[in-house]
């Protein structure tokens, strides 16, 4: 019985310090995005040079039926513009040719109601400009770039906003929570 008992105890410490490991703590990172949905990837450059031929191929099975406008290779994508039920979208492949996202001009009414109130509120003296959707491919773990910022790449709006010459992007969530995102 006492084996029994002791065996119980080093058990259960075991389980403890082994949950208390996989909880993240300092240093440790947590899934990007909604909820636990994928684990963040650091973007890598690619070279210079022709489309990857997955990113023509994933393309044609992402959106069939859908012609492509223009490819551009970026220095982290390689880039489609393409049009869809009467709207102009970029596609954003990454080196192994997965979709990361898409992004699409919208119009500021197209925020949520929050946001635009609180944008109307908090950026008054500016005027706004183009409003951009990204719409996030939950399916890839590999994190988006715009405005020469990298971020873990989740649905959002960037509102481009001036004031003299003074030029910022602000990130709009679905959610309408407002955040400074850059200058540019």
């Amino acid at each position: 019985m006492k084996k029994y008992g002791t065996f119980l105890i080093v058990f259960i410490l075991a389980s403890y310090s082994f949950i208390g490991q996989a909880q993240p703590g300092k240093g440790q990172t947590t899934p990007a995005g909604k909820g636990s949905r994928k684990a963040a990837v650091t973007l890598k450059r690619i070279s210079a040079g022709e489309i990857n031929p997955a990113a023509k191929n994933s393309f044609a099975v992402d959106f069939p039926n859908t012609p492509a406008i223009k490819w551009e290779r970026s220095a982290y994508f390689d880039e489609v513009v393409f049009s869809k039920d009467g709207k102009q979208y970029r596609g954003f492949y990454d080196p192994d040719g997965t979709l990361v996202g898409t992004t699409t001009v919208v119009s500021f009414s197209d925020l949520p109601a929050s946001a635009q109130k609180e944008i109307q509120k908090k950026y008054k003296d500016y005027t706004i400009g183009k409003v951009i959707f990204y719409d996030d491919n939950q399916a890839s773990s590999t994190d988006m770039y715009l405005y020469g910022q990298q971020f873990e790449d989740q649905d959002n709006y960037f509102v481009e906003a001036v004031k003299g010459t003074k030029k910022i992007i602000l990130q709009a969530t679905p959610e309408g929570e407002v955040l400074f995102f850059t200058d540019f």
